[in-house]
């Protein structure tokens, strides 16, 4: 498979899809033990990330610590393939992706929300079995490194970015979670769901990609918590509406707020005067304040 008939197999929503279909994998880390002694200063986290990758599952990973954020590069060939038993599901709303940012003490959301004739879908393409195996693997490592690591000096990794490269079609996913939220599944504080709507999902196409094994076509970054909630609660809205959790007659401006609510309350985010929602369906806009934010859907 060449890289123009993966732009056609994989472009827009298939892309996302293909992405989600591995994270169930990652829920098992709840099941894992973990050592409670510190074993990894922060300067050594990459270099012990590639050593027991490469040790324990002779899996070549390249590791990349910037500020609080730990990246891990995958490259492996082949990652996509044609599901056994495709998922179904029903689409009932159509959306289209908009960027949220926070500008001058605003968050502004903004969204594009509606109903459709109710047909039944099924996920074309996803990843590999084996690619999901590899995957978790390499959680494994970082789960294990992370309750590892020395605390003392409270500077340990916040975000964790895993990019799974096709190098062999040019096609990557990224993930990234906070190491929190790997805390929390691990000890039964979340469930599996929530943790599921936590992990932020991106995916590309690019010629760069082919022939990487270093990640040496990424730009390696320090992700802040800011970009890390206003990404989340887009990717909320996405898997809300998408793959639909609500029925036909839900209040979509409440259902947004109960995500935006939600995410700020999971974080204790508070880097805010007011949130602006924009639905651009039909055009009405509301305004709240910090605490009403907060507090309206408090869960």
């Amino acid at each position: 498979m060449n890289l123009i008939m993966m732009k056609s197999k994989l472009s827009s929503k298939s892309l996302v899809k293909a992405g989600l279909k591995f994270l169930p994998l990652i829920l098992f880390l709840s099941a894992c033990s973990s050592s409670t002694s510190p074993s990894f200063l922060k300067e050594d986290i990459p270099q012990a990330i590639q050593d027991i990758c490469k040790k324990e599952y002779k899996l070549e990973v390249f590791s990349k610590l910037v500020g609080s954020t730990l990246w891990v590069y995958v490259p492996l060939e082949g990652i996509i393939s044609k599901p056994e038993k495709p998922e179904k599901y029903t689409e009932r709303f159509l959306l289209e992706d908009k960027k949220n940012f926070l500008e001058e003490g605003v968050l502004k959301v903004s969204y594009l929300v509606k109903l459709t004739e109710e047909k039944e879908k099924q996920q074309e393409m996803g990843l590999d079995k084996s690619v999901n195996e590899k995957i978790f693997k390499v959680l494994q490592v970082i789960r294990r490194v992370l309750f590892s690591v020395d605390n003392s000096k409270k500077d340990s990794p916040l975000f964790f970015c895993i990019v799974t490269a096709d190098i062999k079609n040019g096609f990557e996913i990224k993930q990234i979670f906070h190491a929190l939220d790997l805390k929390k599944i691990s000890y039964g504080i979340i469930s599996q769901t929530e943790y599921q709507h936590r992990i932020i999902q991106d995916s590309a196409i690019s010629p760069l990609i082919i022939g990487d094994k270093t990640g040496t076509h990424l730009v390696y970054r320090d992700i802040t918590l800011t970009e890390f909630i206003v990404d989340q609660i887009q990717g909320r809205i996405k898997l809300k509406f998408q793959k639909p959790e609500v029925p036909r007659n839900a209040d979509i401006d409440r259902e947004i707020l109960k995500i935006i609510s939600s995410t700020l309350n999971a974080y204790e985010f508070k880097d805010f005067t007011f949130v602006q929602m924009d639905n651009l369906a039909s055009g009405r806009k509301h305004i709240l304040n910090q605490k009403a934010a907060l507090t309206e859907f408090n869960e």
